[in-house]
């Protein structure tokens, strides 16, 4: 036997809704977090000059930051190593699984530039010390060897390796180890929020019809289907 959901009208949804007091300090920190972590320095000045919100570091390690991952995205790799080291040295000497994805995309770089004989010896000097250390950098080395084996890298099976999108992998991983060295969240707490928020309607779904955003890019209230 089926029961009937609770119908919620858009009057009574909204009085709900403005129960619900959200201090403008809060959301304006909610945006700046936002802001910060992803890397948006202009908009995060010209937001901290009108919203009076500081941020919790300081803005102009956003444009070093920004540079090491760009320098990673474009796939130069050392430099982008020598960037980390100047923000911090401490970042990469105690993160080795770091390191070494950093380290892998530079092999993955020469091997992309046709440069098999300097990709070998990198390999060997640098890499495959590490890999006798830990299990898992071996395998992720031999993987990355494999890309050697094959002329055509359309037909390989590691050939994902060498897309753009290994690039942004490891840009991203860089990204969010700076941020935490800066005690900040890898994380802007903004999608999260959303996320929460299409949890909590899927949940109430079950149970109500009741107005709800449906589209999260304008955020509005769209009756209930009954």
């Amino acid at each position: 036997m089926s029961t009937s959901k609770k119908v919620i009208t858009r009057e009574e949804w909204e009085k709900k809704l403005n129960d619900v007091k959200i201090r403008k300090e809060d959301m304006n920190r909610l945006v700046m977090n936002f802001l910060v972590t992803e890397g948006y320095v202009e908009a995060a000045e010209k937001f901290r000059m009108e919203s009076g919100t500081e941020p919790d570091i300081d803005l102009a390690t956003i444009t070093d930051r920004m540079a090491v991952k760009k320098a990673v995205q474009c796939g130069n790799v050392e430099d982008a190593i020598e960037k980390v080291n100047d923000l911090n040295p401490e970042i990469l000497d105690t993160n080795p699984q770091l390191f070494f994805h950093l380290q892998q995309q530079r092999l993955i770089e020469l091997i992309r530039n046709g440069k098999v004989e300097e990709a070998l010896e990198f390999a060997q000097e640098e890499l495959a010390p590490r890999g006798e250390e830990n299990q898992s950098f071996l395998e992720e080395l031999e993987r990355t060897i494999a890309l050697l084996a094959f002329e055509d890298v359309t037909n390989c099976p590691v050939g994902e390796l060498l897309d753009i999108s290994q690039r942004l992998k490891t840009a991203s991983e860089v990204n969010a180890a700076i941020l935490t060295s800066q005690s900040h969240e890898k994380d802007p707490k903004l999608p999260s929020l959303l996320k929460l928020l299409i949890w909590a309607q899927n949940q109430l779904d079950e149970k109500a019809a009741y107005p709800r955003i449906n589209d999260l890019s304008t955020a509005v209230l769209e009756d209930p289907a009954i």
